[in-house]
């Protein structure tokens, strides 16, 4: 007889399964927990903005591209923020190098700001170093383990083994769209 509990049923909604949402949440309260403190010093930006302006500052007038590309994030994404940013008169935008293009500028008000954002950020950093400090297995060990487990086999064949090979409890994959009826085998 095995001292080991069985494994539990799969949820009847496979969304319930959910890997990444506790790492979410925690990222979710971490930052508001920075919001708050935004808040109770009188700082009226969004703190997902703070990369970006702390970067123009750093870097002086970017395009939206470059911008996005220099904070690894998608075109669109960069696009809605800097959207965001003018609107809550931290950016404007003056014509680029060519026709084509607009460079995003800081104004006066973001630049006021620059200065508690970037004190923010280093105690931001020294503050989650300290936290990863205080866990029997630091973050940063995970991220690196991680990404050389993922350096042998990608995620995406990962998925695909267990889409192809299901386990025993599971029912067999549907097919894709447009893969199966009349005229396919």
């Amino acid at each position: 007889m095995s001292s080991e509990p069985p494994e539990p049923l799969p949820p009847d909604d496979p969304t319930e399964l959910d890997f990444w949402g506790p790492l979410s949440r925690l990222r979710q309260a971490m930052e508001a927990e920075i919001a708050r403190l935004y808040s109770e010093r009188g700082v009226r930006v969004q703190p997902r903005f703070t990369m970006p302006l702390i970067r123009l500052a750093r870097r002086g007038p970017m395009t939206i591209r470059q911008l996005a590309e220099s904070l690894e994030v998608t075109h669109s994404a960069m696009s809605q923020t800097v959207g965001a940013l003018r609107t809550d008169g931290m950016v404007t935008t003056r014509p680029g190098r060519d026709a084509r293009t607009r460079e995003v500028v800081l104004t006066d008000r973001a630049r006021e700001l620059v200065p508690f954002l970037e004190a923010e950020w280093l105690a931001t950093e020294r503050a989650a170093e300290e936290l990863d400090a205080e866990i029997p297995y630091p973050l940063r060990q995970v991220v690196r383990d991680m990404e050389a487990a993922l350096a042998r086999r990608s995620f995406r064949d990962r998925i695909v083994r267990h889409l192809d090979e299901p386990g025993p409890d599971a029912a067999d994959p549907p097919a894709p769209p447009g893969t199966s009826g009349p005229g396919f085998p």
